[in-house]
């Protein structure tokens, strides 16, 4: 019994110490602007800004081609103006539309599933074949599932503020203050 204890312990000892020398070895350094820019955008990876997430977006504005600062629509205004000062430029004018989220005429909905496929962030419920809904909460306003709705019972509407879903703004680390 104690044999095979010392030997799985013994095992296990040897592949911790080759595991922490790979990751020691083969580490790489990521480019913190990459990190930071990552840090501002919403993290909802839909593809809105013609990139295939955010993370790939984050790249590209810390990459040697110009790209502009006001792709993302979930983050509006907010994110546009965080990567603004995190690049150290000028913020670009962006359609301000406020807070929305996506709304599905139950009646014309025919339970295709397209919608549910295209949620970034899984916001849409429903079955094959039965009327589908949008959790509100979780709608991060990115207008994926408008496109491939082939009815067109998809809309995007705004969040009518109320006492029960009002929030603070939240703070831009990024900005400067006067």
């Amino acid at each position: 019994m104690i044999e095979a204890v010392l030997s799985m312990g013994g095992m296990a000892l040897v592949a911790g110490l080759g595991l922490g020398y790979a990751a020691i070895k083969f580490h790489v350094e990521e480019d913190p602007l990459v990190s930071n820019l990552e840090s501002a955008l919403p993290s909802t990876n839909c593809g809105n800004c013609g990139y295939p997430g955010c993370h790939a977006y984050a790249e590209a504005l810390a990459g040697e081609e110009p790209v502009s600062i006001g792709l993302c629509s979930p983050g509006g205004t907010q994110a546009m103006e965080a990567i603004a000062a995190i690049l150290g430029v000028e913020p670009v004018a962006m359609e301000e539309h406020g807070p929305r989220t996506a709304y599905i005429h139950e009646e014309k909905c025919i339970g295709c599933t397209a919608c549910i496929k295209a949620c970034p962030v899984d916001a849409i419920v429903g079955a094959n074949k039965q009327s589908h809904t949008v959790i509100t909460e979780m709608c991060t306003d990115c207008e994926a599932c408008v496109e491939p709705c082939p009815v067109d019972c998809i809309e995007m509407v705004p969040i009518q503020t109320t006492l029960q879903n009002w929030q603070w703004v939240k703070p831009n680390p990024y900005q400067t203050l006067h």
